[in-house]
């Protein structure tokens, strides 16, 4: 009898968010008055080049656009205010394709900086 792990895949199309490793510099870390800043991977998979496309198009529009000169949507960080967003890394409209060539990929990094409320 075989075991089921318990876990579903996630129908595609669908985004994956990890967080990336930090580097500190600066005032340590305890110092209320220190600017931190995280960073983000946010991958997108499908089945099609238009699937992962489409879904990098509305993390681009959800976590740094702009409308109007304000950002488009507010991230609440608690007792922070956020004071800057910057797509670091775009693959530009180049998903990549699985060797198998049934999943596509597309990758963007984000980095949101904040400073104390």
């Amino acid at each position: 009898m075989q075991r089921k792990s318990g876990w579903e895949p996630a129908p595609a199309p669908y985004t994956i968010l990890d967080s990336l490793p930090a580097e500190f510099g600066g005032p340590p870390l305890w110092d209320w008055h220190a600017d931190a800043a995280w960073s983000y991977q946010v991958t997108s998979v499908g089945e099609r080049a238009d699937q992962v496309e489409w879904l990098a198009d509305r993390v681009r529009a959800g976590v740094v656009g702009r409308t109007d000169g304000r950002w488009t949507h507010d991230l609440h960080v608690s007792e922070a205010r956020v004071i800057d967003r910057e797509l670091t890394y775009d693959a530009g409209g180049e998903p990549s394709m699985s060797a198998a060539g049934a999943i596509v990929s597309y990758v963007q990094r984000v980095t949101i900086t904040v400073t104390p409320a």
